[in-house]
């Protein structure tokens, strides 16, 4: 491989082409595929995956686990009869198809083929050409934020649903998470479906939800012009990969080096503002809200000290050299200091 091919493959370059071609599949892929994959493609997918279907829209693999909480079990209970396989065996299989994708690529799923991710990343980028000023949130402000996405994990996608069927709350209230979901406005809007996007005209619970919905999605493209994922931060689907994340090949392995208390650098690169990333090593370095988007490998400026892991191989590995190739192809020409948010080199006296 020639220095000039080596000097522009980024793993950032690698994963914004996986970006690209999973969009497009994701929100356009039925029709190349047939809508009739729709059950195995956008409803078992680990990501906010809604257009996938333009047929039947509206529908990833969270959705499959609201219906069935609503309509199986919440309803089995309600009628206080038989709770059998019969009931319980849709939802292990929709839980089985879940964990077979996600054994093989983890929490990659919400960096790598989200579409919902992925716009809020553009977004991002969009933002900075524009010279608008990013935050970035400091760490007690993203640690307090990580139960918000367990309760809307447990409230939205489990709790009510389950009510809902038990008659305990009404019927509209089966499916809320999806019903106020950006990613369904989103990917759908991206596909020509205007749907979505419209408001129930009767006045009740789906016209809240889905004025809730369009907030929500307004909120997020504002905010990701100025905030890194910010959505992400909250999103279930975040939550539920957490959950089966050290049972994945795909997991990110950071070893214990006396500078990283110090150094810092991990966390400014990580788009979800992770504190541990940089001060803990082992299991406790990939936490729930790592997405494996690799950006603290990249910008990790000492050699294997981060490395993104499929089973025992390294797929990418911190290298000082990337790591100097990456902050200045991020620099603007002409300009000494990094961009926002791409971290300075370390003082000479600190080199590794």
């Amino acid at each position: 491989m020639s220095d000039t091919l080596r000097n522009r493959m980024t793993l950032a370059r690698v994963r914004l082409a996986v970006q690209i071609v999973t969009l497009f599949f994701t929100v356009w892929g039925a029709s190349v595929l047939g809508h009739y994959a729709a059950d195995k493609i956008s409803t078992a997918l680990p990501a906010l995956s809604c257009a996938y279907d333009q047929q039947h829209g509206a529908y990833c693999s969270l959705i499959p686990l609201e219906h069935q909480m609503h309509h199986r079990i919440g309803e089995a209970i309600a009628k206080a009869q038989q709770i059998t396989l019969q009931v319980i065996m849709p939802m292990l299989v929709t839980l089985a198809t879940f964990i077979a994708f996600f054994l093989v690529a983890g929490k990659a799923f919400c960096a790598w083929v989200c579409p919902l991710g992925t716009l809020q990343e553009w977004l991002n980028r969009a933002g900075r050409r524009l010279g608008l000023v990013q935050n970035a949130a400091d760490s007690k402000t993203a640690t307090r934020l990580r139960p918000v996405k367990w309760v809307i994990f447990l409230g939205l996608v489990f709790i009510v649903p389950l009510l809902a069927g038990m008659n305990v709350l009404p019927h509209n209230l089966g499916n809320p998470f999806c019903d106020m979901c950006p990613s369904r406005v989103a990917t759908t809007l991206l596909g020509g479906q205007l749907e979505e996007f419209a408001v129930p005209e009767v006045f009740g619970i789906k016209f809240v939800l889905g004025g809730l919905g369009n907030t929500i999605f307004g909120f997020t493209l504002i905010g990701a012009l100025a905030l890194r994922q910010p959505f992400c931060r909250i999103c279930p689907m975040l939550a539920m990969n957490a959950v089966f994340r050290h049972a994945s090949l795909t997991r990110l392995v950071k070893v214990r080096h006396e500078k990283c208390g110090k150094c810092g650098i991990c966390t400014k690169a990580c788009p979800m503002d992770i504190p541990e990333i940089h001060h803990e090593h082992g299991r406790k370095a990939f936490n729930e809200d790592c997405t494996l988007c690799g950006r603290c490998a990249e910008f990790c400026p000492d050699d294997g000290i981060i490395q993104v892991k499929f089973g025992p191989w390294a797929v990418f590995s911190s290298n000082r050299d990337y790591y100097k190739r990456r902050l200045k192809a991020e620099t603007p020409e002409g300009d000494p200091k990094p961009v926002k948010f791409m971290p300075k080199p370390r003082p000479a006296g600190d080199a590794a």
